[in-house]
């Protein structure tokens, strides 16, 4: 796989990036990574019109060539402290055959310069404790968050409803 990467923001009302976007989370999904299975059939019918109706959904794709092999999902949000927009990177992923090529940092730079573009002030991410992408993330300047000195570094918290 010698092709290029490029990387492009998604247009969800359209088929092919639509399909293209679904491929992806499933692959995301399977990935231990992810979910470890794939995406549910009522969720795979679901999602793309989900995304198309919330109104802070971005999406970013990586091709090599016209095949898709890395996807980014992101979402605005705003930071009250600061009262400005911030931007959740909520899927990172890329296929395994094209992983070492540097996908994830060109679709990182694109989602960090769409911040800066519309004046965001943070990005922010969970990121599971034993997934490798930590070191890429770190490298490229995420930290744990802590907001107050003394406080220790911020945890995610979830509860299903």
């Amino acid at each position: 796989m010698d092709e290029p990467i490029t990387i492009r923001r998604a247009d969800l009302d359209s088929e092919t990036d639509a399909a293209a976007y679904l491929a992806m989370l499933d692959a995301y999904a399977s990935d231990p990574m992810g979910d470890g299975k794939p995406l549910p059939d009522d969720v795979r019918e679901r999602l793309v019109p989900g995304l198309r109706a919330h109104p802070t959904t971005l999406v970013w794709l990586a091709l090599a060539g016209d095949r898709p092999v890395g996807v980014l999902t992101a979402f605005v949000g705003f930071s009250t402290f600061k009262a400005k927009p911030l931007i959740n990177l909520h899927d990172v992923a890329v296929m395994p055959e094209a992983r070492g090529r540097g996908v994830a940092r060109q679709l990182l730079a694109a989602v960090e310069e769409h911040a800066r573009a519309t004046g965001c002030c943070r990005l922010t991410l969970e990121v599971l404790q034993g997934n490798p992408a930590k070191r890429l993330y770190e490298s490229i300047g995420f930290h744990q968050a802590e907001h107050a000195n003394g406080a220790g570094g911020a945890l995610f918290y979830v509860k299903a409803i």
